[in-house]
């Protein structure tokens, strides 16, 4: 992310010569050509005295225990001198100033040598399916409309997205504050850009089913001139002087930028400077909120203030608020997206999707924004072909038939023991919906593998991006302290050694290939969301899911949702799925009731 915060420049580089260089030549495999590099010093005197050893064998000794391994009291002693030489190293590298928008020189890819994408020869032109027209007598009425109907009243000029746009605004001062979602309104760009919507189609320029259609993103996407706060206090007045990517393609397609909305502090959970960010269908519950980072964007979809919302995921952020919120959730493939100009949290697990309304809402988005852009090395360059009309009876869906059974623990209450019965009963209604609607399912199993004991990939490369903050001390600033809090994750991880971390990475590489088997026998796989261990499974192996609601349970109740995963590059068949259950059942026509504002 590129901030006012500026890069090395050569006097900086310069005065960090003689450390780095002293440090190199400390760990060079060819001491003798780096002498015979380096001018012959003046003769001396007396030697220098050599400087005190800061870390102590001691400090190794304790180390060890961290690190696994145990060295005897020669070996240790023989070391010490390397450690210390490589603590210089450390400290020349921290004065560097790497901007944030800066990754390593790592790139991680989700498909493996040799892996085949399901394509089409040629990109076909995107359409929406059949879709019931939107009833209205006044704008306010097209709050929770979704997308394909949006797009066809402004098509048709039946209503202009000056319009929409002003409805939305109108809707977003009103009840943003009792939700908490809006961190910006961008209230003169969003007129300006609806305008240039209507001016456009009036002279036949159209520009596709977003044209015209307000949306908001979550506060991690850059916008020029305009505050990216990324939810955290030490960056709540921070300004970007250039556009994400995202935001540029959502503009030439049309869409029209109406607010900048919550997310968790640096993307953890729904609470940010601002508090946390309420679901709309449980206003004045704040212990949960509207659940995971992208709960601004959900909260505001799920109670009709934009049209149409992007957020990210690195370990749920779409599925659980979409989940919780009743809204539609799209997971892309990792890759699919650039995420130049979006917060780097983990490069090689954060993706960016949308939060909509309805399954072709998601799959018009995904067209508008995916696909490589120059800037952002992990995208990969495969067409997103939809239809609507794909036969159900061509593809192979399983599901985990152990994960849609749940068992009260032992000792649960007759109170969870009905929860439990009661969640039970409405999956096995929505699996029944979805055999109805024609989709034949097979009990299938995910790969035994200790996924969780990986997952430390995420607080490793997290702790590294904030690292600046941690060191300085800003990181103090959050509201959020507690133990499962980022300071203290950035602070822990600050341990994970790099070998341990390169090792996490390599057993991901194992995982990938049970996944990559499992994949090759079906086009999706159909789970509970958010509880699946399938979430953590796929968001390290980069496969795409699409969430949509799928009945209430609970006390309040709120909304839950199925899951539908698909193959790598492949978001066209989960889609196609979800949209067999939308179009089965009435759960996405629903929507909280807002007069509470």
């Amino acid at each position: 992310m590129k901030t006012k915060r500026t890069s090395i420049n050569r006097r900086s580089f310069v005065k960090l010569l003689p450390a780095a260089g002293a440090a190199g030549l400390a760990v060079s495999k060819s001491p003798l050509k780096a002498l015979a590099q380096m001018p012959t010093p003046s003769p001396s005197p007396r030697p220098s005295p050599t400087p005190p050893l800061r870390i102590t064998k001691e400090m190794m000794h304790n180390a060890e225990k961290l690190i696994g391994i145990e060295l005897t009291d020669a070996q240790e002693t023989m070391a010490q001198r390397g450690v210390n030489n490589n603590l210089d190293n450390y400290e020349a590298v921290r004065k560097i100033d790497v901007p944030l928008d800066t990754e390593p020189a790592v790139v991680f890819h989700p498909a493996l040598p040799g892996f085949h994408i399901k394509r089409a020869s040629t990109k076909t032109k995107f359409r929406f399916g059949k879709n019931e027209p939107a009833q209205f007598k006044s704008v306010e009425d097209l709050a929770f409309a979704t997308v394909p109907q949006l797009a066809e009243l402004i098509r048709t000029k039946k209503v202009s997205s000056v319009e929409l746009t002003r409805m939305y605004l109108g809707r977003l001062k009103r009840y943003g504050p009792k939700l908490l979602c809006v961190v910006t309104l961008t209230e003169d760009l969003a007129m300006k850009q609806a305008q240039e919507a209507d001016n456009d189609l009036r002279r036949g320029k159209y520009r596709g089913p977003l044209h015209g259609i307000p949306w908001g993103a979550k506060d991690l996407f850059a916008t020029k001139g305009i505050k990216t706060t990324w939810g955290a206090e030490p960056y709540r007045d921070q300004v970007i002087d250039y556009d994400a990517t995202v935001v540029e393609r959502l503009r030439d397609a049309g869409a029209v930028l109406v607010a900048k909305l919550s997310m968790g502090a640096l993307a953890q959970g729904p609470k940010w400077f601002g508090g946390v960010t309420r679901n709309p269908w449980n206003p004045n519950e704040d212990r949960a909120g509207s659940s995971g980072s992208s709960a601004g964007p959900a909260s505001a979809t799920a109670a009709g203030l934009v049209g149409f919302s992007i957020g990210t995921e690195t370990l749920g952020s779409i599925v659980s608020p979409s989940s919780t919120c009743g809204v539609t959730g799209l997971r892309p493939t990792y890759g699919r997206v650039s995420r130049y100009g979006a917060m780097g949290l983990s490069w090689t697990m954060d993706k960016i999707g949308p939060i909509c309304r309805g399954v072709e809402d998601c799959a018009a988005a995904l067209n508008a924004i995916y696909g490589p852009d120059k800037r952002d090395m992990t995208v990969g360059d495969a067409p997103f072909n939809w239809s609507a009309d794909v036969p159900l009876s061509s593809l192979r869906v399983g599901y985990l038939k152990t994960e849609f059974e749940a068992t009260p623990q032992p000792n649960a209450t007759d109170q969870q023991r009905q929860q439990t019965q009661q969640r039970n009963a409405m999956y096995k209604e929505a699996l029944s919906a979805l055999e109805q609607a024609g989709v034949k399912m097979t009990p299938i199993e995910l790969p035994k593998f200790p996924t969780q004991n990986i997952r430390y990939i995420l607080t490793a490369e997290a702790a590294t991006a904030f690292d600046d903050i941690t060191r300085d001390g800003r990181v103090n600033q959050l509201s959020g302290q507690d133990a499962s809090d980022w300071p203290n994750s950035f602070r822990t991880s600050r341990f994970i050694p790099a070998v341990e971390y390169l090792r996490a990475q390599r057993a991901r590489v194992l995982l990938m290939r049970e996944m990559d088997k499992l994949m090759s026998q079906w086009d999706v796989f159909v789970s509970p969301a958010p509880g699946s261990a399938s979430l953590i499974i796929t968001n390290l192996t980069g496969h795409p899911a699409v969430c949509v609601p799928c009945g209430f349970t609970g006390t309040p109740s709120l909304p839950r949702a199925i899951m539908f995963t698909g193959g790598l590059y492949d978001e066209a068949a989960p889609l196609r799925v979800a949209l067999a259950f939308e179009q089965a059942t009435k759960w996405h026509t629903m929507h909280p009731k807002v007069d509470w504002a």
